[in-house]
């Protein structure tokens, strides 16, 4: 058993692997680059980056890979073969992660947690996007000028602008549109429905939709970048209060947030929250790669690295 997250094995061989992922050790060393893994087969996979193999091949249609379980999934495009289903509905889908995504809808479960602020999302990926309010992060570039932005629908929109393509048309009139959130609103002129429901405040960057105007102005900064909590003991600045809130500790060392089982004690609600989960054995906390759950997220980065090297 690991003494630090309870994780439990019939093999040596698995727990040695699995401690990596709290100690961060890695092995497993590239003799090409500096890359480093903690596992054999991660190495194997960033080896095929250096000698462009992927030995897996689709009989299809030449598709190739540098994985077996990339293979797998891939072949499910000709079959449309839909394994994983749904017990609750005639759902199906062809990957575990889609069904898991699915089964969100029924439970209402959001499994990814932002430690920053406590966002929670039912999918992974909405959580990297949410994430990204927090960083500044723009990954995509535009090709054309300087501009980047936090999400693929607002560079597709603003590429739009150098090429005047707008691929989504209208089957009532001519108008198009470069995005499909953008058709959709136009074909309420049609219908004349409403497509905003309960959410009225839209962002033009990448049409993402709320209905709270706080939410609103916080997703804004995942476009503009701006961090207008400012706090007053250094240099450091935020894009959200919780996180001021959360560094002033450090200054002051106030702790308001008190556990009721034990001497422990918070800045934040949402960190009191995280502790709490040591005492019930809750683990918010999840990889999206694997059936791996920790109570921290500390501990899940360390996990992650697993994954990516």
């Amino acid at each position: 058993m690991c003494g630090e997250c309870g994780y439990r094995t019939v093999r040596k061989s698995d727990l040695s692997q699995h401690m990596r992922t709290h100690t961060g050790d890695k092995p497993y060393k590239c003799d090409q680059c500096d890359y480093s893994a903690a596992h054999k087969s991660t190495l194997k996979q960033h080896l095929a980056l250096h000698t462009g193999q992927k030995p897996y091949m689709c009989g299809e249609c030449g598709y190739s890979t540098v994985q077996k379980s990339h293979l797998s999934r891939h072949m499910r495009t000709h079959t449309d073969e839909k394994p994983y289903r749904c017990d609750q509905c005639d759902y199906s889908a062809a990957e575990q992660y889609t069904l898991d995504r699915h089964l969100a809808k029924h439970t209402g479960d959001k499994p990814y947690m932002c430690g920053e602020c406590g966002y929670r999302a039912a999918q992974k990926c909405t959580l990297s996007k949410h994430m990204r309010t927090h960083t500044g992060d723009k990954p995509y570039k535009c090709d054309q000028c300087d501009y980047s932005a936090a999400h693929k629908n607002s560079l597709v929109q603003h590429v739009a602008k150098h090429t005047g393509v707008k691929p989504y048309k209208c089957d009532q009139c001519d108008d198009s549109a470069a995005h499909k959130s953008t058709l959709k609103e136009h074909l309420a002129l049609h219908t004349g429905q409403k497509p905003t429901g309960d959410k009225p405040y839209k962002c033009g960057e990448c049409g993402y939709r709320t209905a709270k105007k706080s939410s609103f102005t916080d997703h804004m900064r995942t476009h503009t970048g701006e961090k207008p909590y400012k706090c007053d003991q250094c240099d450091y600045s935020a894009a959200h209060k919780n996180s001021l809130v959360q560094h002033v500790a450090k200054h002051t060392g106030v702790k308001p947030y008190k556990c009721d089982q034990c001497d422990y004690s918070a800045a934040l609600k949402s960190t009191l929250k995280q502790h709490l989960a040591k005492h019930t054995g809750d683990k918010p906390y999840m990889c999206g790669e694997c059936e791996y759950r920790a109570t921290q997220k500390s501990h899940l980065a360390k996990h992650m690295r697993t994954h990516t090297g």
